[in-house]
């Protein structure tokens, strides 16, 4: 029911063809339209009588139980669900506050819950995703590692995922699985952490990097000690701590697993979102027209560029001398181009990416 229920809020976007989009959730275009008339039949009005004077009592009874299955919820967050159900003569948020309060069901608010922030955010879907492992929590046998990856835009949830480390091996498979979803980003932004960033290369050049650079994704990098560059992410994971790890003891990864896929579930289509003016974020998303491809395209050049290989140790020879670059690059090519506005230095690409920099005036190893 999920994945339907996610197919179809992204049909109704109309950014890809839908059969890419039955292509990418695994099923036929035939099964595409029966769940698309479907849902043409079954999403009717559904709102209830109410009284104009007073909150009718089917309608407090409806902001207990949302209070209910989201504990964290405020006034705002109730009143703008209801309107999304259906509802008419919605209470104000303020109303719903009283109504809580008076049913013992107002806590005290989250530590900088209310405060205003504004920041910046891509005008589109798809021009940058924020990718993170939120701090891991134990298991009765072992800890859990939450992988996150969230659009900029819509702050729409592409994978949550429980691993079991922060390997290249745990990261790569979630990643390609959101990638045949909702298609390829313009780009990632990441920590200068593992498994995306490697302390031992100038420029952050890990396996995963070159995979997502040879996937013609453009990966940049959080400033060291400045987790508010990725900071839809970083309140991403308050909300899951609030609302789903709070007060819980998972048996394994398969039971966090559970309980992170009913719950993106509910962010994405029925969570009201304070900087989206309380819309969901499945209002704004829109799949990438850009599909994953099977296999990965060649790497090509300039005419201009000095291509090399990289050699063992991650170092290549120019010039007459060694310089080091990235073992995750090993016995792949890259282009050296000279700095426009400096004599001597030189810029090493990989594809798109710049990995290097060469700078004769310093001698090896620059």
């Amino acid at each position: 029911m999920s994945q339907r229920r996610e197919f179809l809020a992204l049909a109704a976007g109309q950014s890809v063809p839908l059969s890419e989009l039955c292509r990418r959730f695994g099923i036929s275009r035939k099964t595409g339209y029966k769940w698309l008339a479907r849902d043409e039949v079954v999403d009717r009005s559904r709102r209830p009588h109410t009284s104009p004077r007073r909150t009718d009592p089917a309608l407090e009874a409806q902001v207990l139980s949302l209070r209910q299955a989201h504990p964290v919820w405020g006034g705002r967050k109730i009143a703008a669900r209801l309107r999304h159900l259906g509802y008419l003569a919605v209470p104000h948020p303020s109303t719903i506050t009283h109504i809580l309060r008076r049913h013992g069901q107002l806590e005290a608010p989250l530590p900088g819950e209310g405060a205003r922030y504004h920041r910046f955010e891509h005008p589109v879907p798809n021009a940058l995703w924020q990718m993170d492992f939120k701090g891991d929590f134990p298991l009765r046998e072992r800890r859990c590692h939450p992988l996150t990856v969230l659009d900029d835009h819509a702050r729409y949830s592409m994978a949550l995922h429980a691993c079991q480390g922060q390997s290249r091996a745990q990261v790569q498979p979630v990643l390609e699985a959101a990638f045949r979803h909702y298609g390829l980003p313009e780009r990632i932004n990441v920590d200068n952490g593992q498994p995306w960033g490697s302390p031992s290369a100038w420029h952050g050049v890990s396996a995963l990097t070159v995979w997502l650079v040879r996937l013609g994704v453009r990966v940049s990098f959080s400033r060291p000690a400045h987790p508010q560059t990725n900071g839809k992410d970083e309140r991403f994971h308050r909300t899951l701590k609030a609302e789903v790890l709070a007060g819980r003891v998972f048996a394994d990864l398969d039971h966090a697993q559970r309980a992170f896929d009913h719950w993106r579930t509910v962010y994405n289509h029925e969570r009201p979102h304070q900087a989206l003016g309380m819309a969901v974020p499945a209002s704004r998303y829109r799949p990438s027209p850009r599909p994953f491809p099977d296999t990965l395209p060649p790497i090509e050049y300039g005419d201009g560029d000095t291509v090399v290989t990289v050699k063992a140790h991650g170092v290549v020879r120019f010039r007459g001398q060694i310089w080091r670059v990235s073992k995750a690059l090993r016995d792949l090519p890259i282009a050296i181009r000279p700095d426009p506005k400096i004599d001597g230095r030189f810029n090493l690409y990989f594809c798109h990416h710049r990995v290097a920099l060469i700078d004769l005036t310093e001698g090896p190893g620059g």
